[in-house]
């Protein structure tokens, strides 16, 4: 189910999120989008696993940095883009189980820079356990649009 608290803003991140193919690369969704905080579920599969069988730290940071990055346009103006400058990830425990989710949320907005924070839990059997936690800082460019 979408949550979606504002319908013109949710399109205009929902637009940006379609034009990510790294996105579409990990069978990743974006099922809530609310101001200040969305959320990436990336469903497990083999395609993303390491060695162990675990998904990858890597996939686990993009998630991560793009649940956070996308919090950060929620907040935002409408003719601005984001983009990350700086994160700090610490891996928890493995990222095993049926998926992941990513939970983006500011901690605090400003008009050049946005500080975001991002939890990425694996998901089995309905009980989340938090696999990984990002603190970052978003940029905000006034006036430049996406590609």
């Amino acid at each position: 189910m979408n949550q979606f608290s504002d319908l013109g803003m949710a399109e205009r991140v929902l637009a940006s999120f379609a034009r990510q193919n790294a996105m579409h690369l990990i069978k990743a969704t974006m099922p809530v989008i609310q101001h200040g905080l969305t959320e990436i579920h990336v469903p497990h599969w083999d395609g993303i696993e390491q060695q162990h069988g675990f998904v990858h730290g890597g996939i686990v940071g993009m998630i991560a940095d793009t649940a956070g990055g996308y919090a950060a346009m929620t907040v935002a103006p409408d003719n601005a883009s984001v983009l990350s400058v700086e994160y700090k990830l610490n891996l928890l425990a493995p990222a095993d189980g049926e998926k992941l989710i990513a939970r983006g949320q500011v901690v605090r907005p400003g008009r050049t820079l946005i500080v975001a924070k991002a939890e990425v839990f694996a998901v089995r059997e309905g009980k989340e356990t938090l696999c990984a936690l990002m603190q970052q800082t978003i940029m905000v460019m006034h006036g430049k649009s996406e590609k």
